[in-house]
């Protein structure tokens, strides 16, 4: 048996005693030392989150160390190497799976979403899910997934260092946005109503950070654009006000990533997707290469990426990280460690 956090019902997560069988073949069992929460976890501990069915073990932003393989596993999975898990799966049948976009599978089940995720002491796993890495400091093992969805989502937009980048909300997956944009060379407009958040997006290579707002923040941008508008704009808030403003701000001919997903309905004036002739993307999840990304360039920041992460919760004191969120707190990242 080993200690796993369950959220059991809406604003109600407690430790359970959960048993965890010996790896199968082709699986690794890992010692989770970090854990990231994001906003789905912060949603399901509300219950508004539509893909998960309660109760659920949250967390898909891992961290750890192999303490032992199943059969057949590669020998490289060997005791006391540290991981970063890939917590997507993919069918290989779907219509993505045969394109090759495996991150976008019909039938995917992100762990802590569609099943139960990584807050554990351990857990076993595929090992072609674990990337193995020495590199990194440990808290940030648990940040490269969330930087890989939105190093996926300036891909999908096909951002350029010839761009104008417009990133809504500077969340922990906007600042991946954001930093992957800079990352190519692009100048980057963050929006956000957070005044800390801003000023980490300018400590992350903002060009400019703006408050959130409606008319004025089009107007600021076409002042800062000479009424162009930007190249590429980026939801990554998921309301039907950010993802209206994304069209507003993009200009002539230029493309809209949706990396958010909006609860409600969202009502649209069409013609401007045909009067710009707007590119509309979506984006979900992360490929292999866009982890690898984001691990290199965490090797190049080194310690500066400590500044995502808000709070340290020790894995003894899980149940009160979500509540702790759930206050209306400024949060970018909440970890929780197990040393």
């Amino acid at each position: 048996m080993i200690r796993a956090l369950r959220i059991e019902k809406e604003k109600v997560a407690r430790f359970h005693e959960v048993p965890l069988d010996a790896p199968a073949e082709g699986e690794v069992r890992i010692s989770v030392h970090h854990v990231g929460l994001c906003g789905s976890d912060l949603n399901t501990f509300r219950g508004l989150n539509p893909l998960v069915g309660l109760p659920r073990i949250p967390g898909h932003e891992i961290g750890g160390e192999i303490v032992s393989a199943g059969r057949g596993v590669d020998p490289a999975y060997a005791v006391g190497r540290r991981v970063i898990v890939m917590p997507y799966t993919s069918c290989g049948r779907c219509t993505s799976c045969r394109k090759g976009r495996v991150n976008a599978c019909r039938y995917n089940k992100t762990l802590g979403v569609q099943q139960d995720g990584g807050l554990a002491e351990e857990v076993n796993l595929p090992a072609e899910k674990l990337i193995l890495n020495e590199t990194l400091a440990p808290r940030h093992l648990a940040l490269v997934e969330p930087l890989s969805v939105g190093f996926h989502a300036v891909g999908r937009g096909r951002v350029t260092a010839h761009d104008t980048v417009a990133v809504i909300g500077c969340g922990m997956i906007g600042m991946g946005v954001l930093i992957g944009a800079v990352a190519r060379g692009a100048r980057v407009i963050a929006i956000d109503p957070s005044e800390e958040k801003r000023r980490l997006a300018v400590k992350f290579g903002a060009a400019h950070a703006l408050p959130a707002g409606g008319d004025e923040v089009v107007a600021e941008i076409n002042r800062l654009t000479h009424d162009d508008g930007v190249d590429v704009a980026f939801e990554a808030v998921g309301l039907p006000a950010t993802f209206t403003q994304a069209v507003d701000l993009a200009g002539f001919s230029g493309r809209v990533v949706y990396v958010g997903y909006s609860k409600a309905p969202v009502t649209y004036q069409t013609q401007f997707f045909n009067l710009k002739e707007l590119d509309i993307l979506g984006s979900r999840n992360a490929t292999l290469n866009d982890f690898h990304a984001v691990i290199a360039h965490l090797e190049t920041i080194g310690a500066a990426a400590d500044d995502l992460i808000s709070k340290v919760f020790p894995f003894d004191q899980a149940e009160a990280a979500l509540p702790y969120w759930d206050g209306d707190r400024d949060v970018l990242k909440i970890l929780v460690e197990r040393i």
